[in-house]
């Protein structure tokens, strides 16, 4: 691990399946497990990460594409999971156990060794859906994903981030016109507690950026509702407009991990 900075890899992001590591302070943490537990291994290992290395697990939500390797993951790597109580009851009721579990509420800052986690409520069709910002020796890194709306709390807290992770689900051209989904679910997708559309994302970006943000990743994107083409562009053409045309933007695939990114 290099020092004084944060290191983070997504191992995939998608409907298929959600996972990523940010490492710091000496101390390693997955967060969400939706891969399957073989895919959660076989990506860390990719990587460079043993999983018995894990020093925890944070989860965002319930959601099956955020917590399905989870199980059989911690059957063979024992360790902490850190999640509200709603979220954990909800988990458990499902049979995953193992580890040992430690609960926060949305809303609180807690801290893992010299890391510090501070936590806030989103919007999301999940019972007690939360979003991080991880903390150390002055950086800061964000990560939002599966929130249907950006509230003027998320917004708050998302300043002063030196990189961030953050959901772009849906292009709104691309939902609008697609003939696969019923509309019901188009409703469900763009819904205060759906996903975020492209068009969500700019205007959070608009708002949060500043000289220090150095890198953001776009995750969750639909296979056929969106393109890293189409919010690459958007993305780049509104941080260039304000200035911040040096903030790297990358887009995280399903099917492999991402580079490593340092802050």
């Amino acid at each position: 691990m290099v020092s004084h900075v944060i290191q983070f890899v997504v191992l995939g992001s998608g409907s298929g399946g959600n996972a990523a590591v940010v490492e710091c302070g000496g101390m390693r943490l997955m967060i969400d497990a939706g891969l399957n537990a073989k895919q959660l291994s076989l990506r860390l290992l990719q990587v460079g990460i043993d999983p018995a290395s894990l020093n925890g697990i944070l989860l965002t939500h319930e959601h099956g594409d955020h917590v399905r390797g989870l199980k059989i993951f911690l059957k063979k790597n024992p360790m902490t999971v850190f999640t509200t109580p709603s979220t954990a009851r909800i988990v458990r009721e499902n049979g995953i156990e193992g580890g040992k579990w430690k609960f926060f509420e949305a809303g609180q800052v807690f801290t893992i060794g010299e890391i510090t986690i501070e936590t806030f409520a989103i919007q999301h069709d999940a019972v007690d859906p939360v979003g991080f910002v991880v903390g150390y020796k002055k950086k800061r890194l964000g990560f939002l994903s599966d929130a249907g709306f950006v509230t003027r709390s998320m917004t708050e807290q998302l300043r002063g981030l030196n990189g961030l992770f953050v959901e772009a689900n849906y292009d709104e051209g691309l939902l609008d016109s697609d003939t696969k989904r019923p509309w019901s679910i188009k409703q469900r997708i763009s819904s205060r507690h759906g996903h975020l559309s492209n068009g969500q994302v700019t205007e959070l970006i608009r708002d949060i950026s500043h000289p220090a943000l150095g890198k953001v990743v776009l995750g969750h994107l639909s296979s056929d509702c969106n393109t890293p083409e189409i919010i690459l562009a958007q993305l780049q053409a509104c941080l260039s407009e304000l200035g911040h045309g040096h903030v790297g933007l990358h887009c995280a695939p399903q099917h492999e991990p991402t580079e490593w990114f340092q802050f």
